[in-house]
Order: structure tokens, then C-alpha cells, then sequence
């Protein structure tokens, strides 16, 4: 059943190509881009069963040859081994969720078929990303590297620098909170399945260079340690729903970017796996609430919906339980916690791994403490409007909820395929260090969301206007400090050159051809005459140049 490989991508592809071109009535569009989704993830299903069963340590499904030249061949060949597959479902299964929640959610929106024509053509790209078997590069001579060496750093250097861009990570993190403009099953499907954890499998995939390139995998964990701290102060200042979800994205993946910079490679995919399926969620229920406010976004301007709002409340209170990593029943607990560990028992060259474990400790208290402030504002206290009723109790809302919800919780059991494709942890995770280790991580949780509890949970609901608070709204202070180094430059350049002296260049060459133009026209004035003279006095003169030279 592994020749099916093929029809995964080619199914998403094929709807957005024929929503692209055909005008559809909506339940057929909607039928046509949320069905494709879904048998392509039924399809991975039975080719990862099929694959899994066979033992082997990778597929290969070539379709066609590029070019053929000398012995340079590059082919349309699509690689299945463990970490492509975890991918494969990740993108399958949580888009089919989206999706099928995006049916009722866009069911009114004019562009709707264009909307789906958009997400189907994503997940496609998605998937023959994670399937491609190369990347058009000549090998690298593995078996001459030493660690260290210099073209092994420049290369895992390069490659760091587009998964820093495409998984926002600091510095190239201030993009994302501002792509939440968008409908919000396309935020949850590029926070949990998609583009932003690119950057996370490009590293895992580049895991040989990056071995070669001690130097870099400290970048990679100073960057992950950074981002998760910045990003969790970030969030605590954040007034709209959908920001605080954003930031906590940037957060989450830079736990996945710590993991990845000590070498934990299969517990950067773990959590990026559980982090699917809660972010996912969290997107998903703030989704619902939205539906019922008039697509209010504002923590602020909700208040008591847990009663109002039971399905959506349920939803983000698991979903953010998860994100908090609630000891014991949440997915996210049993990822972070490996994360946490291996940071403690790996170190990069000039880190100590206590000094990570710490930084990840403490992005743990800020994770729960801004995500239990966001669910105590919004869920709890008096309410602040009223909620229209009818949309949120639908079956295409409530599936995907309810799907979601439980994979954040038992998804911290599911055994990942990874041990033939990524190095794996090489420390103790059963001993009394990381039995201790794991217990003060659940008490880490348990006391952020006691502090979220005490500071929003009982107190008056409104937004702090301290230095501090003023500082972690504006992100750290990143988009001041971007604006000054690069923004104002720029408009100050700008407006020196308003007469755009560059252009002035050009229009002076136009206007000499004009001239010139002009002046030669003269010349051709018809009269047999002038022309015989000027051809006379043009001989006389190459015969006197003639003589001279």
C-alpha cells in the first residue's frame, strides 16, 4: 500500500486546482476542500500502517526524472521514513481538523471557495516538503568532515538562518504576531501543522551538518532559550486572544529550537507533534468564541464565558492545561518535560546545561502563568456582552474540538518512529535526577497557574499600565527597536531623496537622446543639395584624419 504515497499530496493539490478554475456551489466547495484533506490523511494512515509493518527504514516512490545529464540525475522521488511520516500525519490529520472546522466557520464568507483553494494548496506544498527526497544539492563528502570544519559551519550557519525567518525565532520573530489578521482556522493551521515548525524539521532533517557545526547548534540553542523567555513576556502584555496564542507559538517552538541546539532531535519533533495538536485547539476554541462575540478578540471585552460558552471553555481549558504542561494528564507535560531533561543532562560547547534547563524552567512558569491569565480574563468574572447562540454547537465545530482535545491529552504516549532517522537522548530519564527533575516541572506549572489565579483569576479584570506591563505589549520592545534601526533610516532616506535624485540620472541620459535626436532631425532636411555637401565635406574629412594618422 506504499505506492499510494503519491496520492497524498497529489489529492490537495488536484482540489485546489480545480477550485482555483471551476466555479463550484459553496457546500460543493467546501465538500470538495475539506474532503481531499481528509482522504489524503486516511491514505498517510494506511501507507504509514503499510510502511511501518514493513520493517524497512525508508520508502522511495520515484514518479519521474527531472533531466539527465552525465551522472547528475535529479528526480521527483518522494522519501517515507520516520520523521517525514510523524510530519505526513501531523499536516494530514490536524488540517483535515481545520478544515472540517473552517466548513462552519467560513460557511458565510464570500470567499469561501478561494479560502479553501488557499489552504488545500498549502497543505500540498507542505507535504512535498516534508516528502521530498533531496534538495538538489551535490553531496557534501560526509566521511571528510571533521567536526568543526569550516564549510560545515557556513552551510548549518545558512540553513539557521532561514529556520530562524521561517519559524520566527529571535531575532525574525516580530512577523507572526502581526499575521493573525487572517481567519483563524489559517493561524491554526500554520501555528500547529504547518509553516512556522519548517523551520524545526529543516534542522532535524540537516541534523548531520548541524553535528559537524558545534559552533552553530549553540546558536541554535541560545536563539530557542531567548525567544522562549522573550516570547513569554511578550504574551503576558497581550490583550487580544490571538496574539497571546501567537506569541506562545514563537515560545513553544523556541523549547523545540533549545531541544534541537543540545542534540535532542526526537524530543524537538515530540513536542513539536503535541504542540499540533494543542495549539491547534487553542486556535480552534478561540475560533468558536469569536463566532459567538462578533469576532471580539479582545481578553478585555469577554468575561464570563465558561457558562456561556461551555464547549470553547473546555476546549481552551484542556488546550491550555497542555500549553501549561499540566502535570501528568496533558500531552505537553510528558514533551516539555523531555526537553527540560535532556537540556539538564546535554551542554553545547560554552553552556552549561543547567543554564538552559533554567531558561526552559522559566519560560515553563511565564507559559503557564500567560496562559492561565488569557483563560481566567476571558472565562471567568462577570460577562461583558452577550453571545449569540446557534454556532458554536454545530457537529463540524464540535468534532475537530473534541478530536483535538482528547489528543492533547493521551498525545504524550504516542510512540514516534524516529529512532532509525534521529540520533536519539542519550541520557537517564529514569533515574533520581530526572525523577526530580520531572517533579519540579510540575510544580513549575502548578505554580504559574496558581499565580495566574492570583493576580486574574479574583482581581479586578483590567489592563496594567506599568512600565513593565507597557514593555511585554509592545513585545519586548522589538518593533520600537526595528523601527529605529531599519524603518526610520529608510523614510529618512526616503524623504531626502523625494526629487529622487537617482531618477534624475536616467531622465538626464532621456533627455540628452531627446537632443540629440532632435538635432540630427535637422539635418534631414530633403534638399539634394546639403545632402551632396555633407557627404563631400564627411570624405574630405576621413581623407584629412587618413593623411594625419
Amino acid at each position: 500500500m506504499t505506492g499510494l504515497l503519491w496520492l497524498v499530496p497529489a489529492l490537495p493539490l488536484a482540489s485546489a486546482a480545480a477550485l482555483f478554475l471551476l466555479r463550484l456551489p459553496r457546500p460543493v466547495a467546501a465538500t470538495l476542500g475539506a474532503g481531499s484533506v481528509g482522504l489524503a490523511a486516511l491514505i498517510a494512515l494506511i501507507t504509514g500502517i503499510s510502511f511501518l509493518n514493513s520493517g524497512q527504514p525508508a520508502y522511495e516512490l520515484t514518479l519521474w526524472t527531472w533531466m539527465s545529464i552525465a551522472s547528475f540525475t535529479p528526480e521527483f522521488t518522494l522519501h517515507l521514513d520516520g520523521l517525514s511520516l510523524v510530519m505526513m500525519g501531523i499536516i494530514t490529520g490536524v488540517g483535515f481538523l481545520i478544515h472540517l472546522y473552517s466548513t462552519e466557520y467560513m460557511a458565510h464568507d464570500d470567499g469561501m471557495q478561494r479560502f479553501f483553494a488557499y489552504m488545500n494548496l498549502f497543505v500540498a506544498s507542505m507535504l512535498l516538503l516534508v516528502l521530498g527526497d533531496n534538495l538538489l544539492l551535490l553531496y557534501l563528502g560526509w566521511d571528510l568532515w571533521q567536526p568543526g570544519n569550516g564549510t560545515a559551519i557556513a552551510a548549518a550557519a545558512l540553513l539557521l538562518g532561514g529556520a530562524v525567518g521561517k519559524s520566527a525565532q529571535v531575532p525574525l520573530q516580530t512577523w507572526l504576531p502581526d499575521a493573525m489578521a487572517g481567519p483563524t482556522p489559517v493561524s491554526a493551521l500554520i501555528h500547529a501543522a504547518t509553516m512556522v515548525t519548517a523551520g524545526v524539521y529543516l534542522i532535524a532533517r540537516m541534523h548531520p551538518i548541524y553535528e559537524l557545526a558545534p559552533p552553530v547548534m549553540t546558536a541554535v540553542a541560545l536563539a530557542g532559550a531567548a525567544t522562549l523567555l522573550i516570547a513569554g513576556i511578550s504574551a503576558l502584555g497581550q490583550r487580544d486572544m490571538k496574539r497571546v496564542l501567537a506569541y506562545s507559538t514563537i515560545s513553544q517552538i523556541g523549547y523545540m529550537f533549545l531541544a534541537l541546539g543540545v542534540g535532542a532531535w526526537s524530543a524537538a519533533v515530540f513536542h513539536l507533534m503535541t504542540h499540533a495538536f494543542f495549539k491547534a485547539l487553542l486556535f480552534l476554541a478561540a475560533g468558536a468564541v469569536m463566532l459567538r462575540l462578533h469576532h471580539e478578540t479582545d481578553i478585555f471585552k469577554m468575561g464570563g464565558l465558561r457558562k456561556k460558552l461551555p464547549a470553547a471553555f473546555w476546549s481552551m481549558l484542556i488546550g491550555g492545561s497542555a500549553l501549561a504542561a499540566l502535570p501528568l494528564v496533558t500531552a505537553g507535560f510528558y514533551s516539555k518535560d523531555v526537553i527540560l531533561l535532556e537540556a539538564w543532562q546535554n551542554s553545547t560547547p560554552g553552556i552549561g546545561g543547567s543554564w538552559l534547563w533554567l531558561a526552559g524552567m522559566i519560560g515553563a512558569l511565564l507559559t503557564a502563568l500567560y496562559t492561565f491569565r488569557m483563560i481566567f480574563i476571558a472565562f471567568f468574572g462577570e460577562a461583558k456582552q452577550d453571545a449569540q447562540e446557534g454556532t458554536e454547537h454545530t457537529w463540524r465545530v464540535l468534532i475537530p474540538l473534541g478530536v483535538l482535545a482528547i489528543l492533547s491529552l493521551i498525545g504524550g504516549i504516542i510512540p514516534l518512529p524516529l529512532e532509525s532517522v534521529l540520533p536519539g537522548g542519550e541520557g537517564d530519564h529514569h533515574g533520581q535526577t530526572a525523577t526530580l527533575l520531572k517533579v519540579l516541572a510540575g510544580v513549575v506549572s502548578l505554580l504559574g497557574i496558581g499565580l495566574a489565579w492570583l493576580l486574574f483569576g479574583r482581581g479586578e479584570r483590567t489592563q496594567s499600565r506599568s512600565a513593565l506591563a507597557r514593555f511585554a505589549a509592545s513585545g519586548c520592545g522589538f518593533d520600537w527597536l526595528y523601527g529605529r534601526l531599519f524603518v526610520r533610516p529608510v523614510v529618512t532616506l526616503a524623504r531626502l531623496n523625494k526629487n529622487d535624485a537617482i531618477d534624475s540620472f536616467f531622465e538626464l541620459i532621456a533627455w540628452s537622446n531627446t537632443r540629440l535626436h532632435r538635432g540630427f532631425a535637422a539635418t534631414q532636411t530633403g534638399n539634394l543639395r546639403w545632402c551632396a555637401a555633407g557627404i563631400a565635406g564627411g570624405a574630405a574629412i576621413l581623407f584629412a584624419l587618413a593623411e594625419v594618422l
